[in-house]
């Protein structure tokens, strides 16, 4: 996540909320290594997933807020568990 952190320029909060997302989602694996997580594509065809919905995902600008889970109105929801 350090590398992410770094090359986004976001913070770590913003990152690892990020990567929770993907990985609830089925989209990444997460494998221990230490105190630190390695992140990669729980399928390599994955990649092709992210290619094709670049220009959809471009094109609709601030959609991916209204994402139930982890949209605008999600993020203020206390955690149930």
């Amino acid at each position: 996540m350090v590398d992410l952190v770094a090359t986004l320029g976001l913070a770590q909060s913003t990152v690892s909320k990020h990567l929770a997302c993907l990985r609830d989602c089925g989209l990444v694996d997460s494998l221990p290594q230490g105190r630190a997580s390695l992140f990669r594509l729980a399928q390599p065809t994955v990649i092709d997933i992210l290619a094709a919905a670049e220009p959809v995902l471009a094109a609709t600008g601030k959609a991916v807020a209204l994402c139930p889970t982890y949209g605008i109105d999600a993020c203020c929801e206390e955690d149930p568990s």
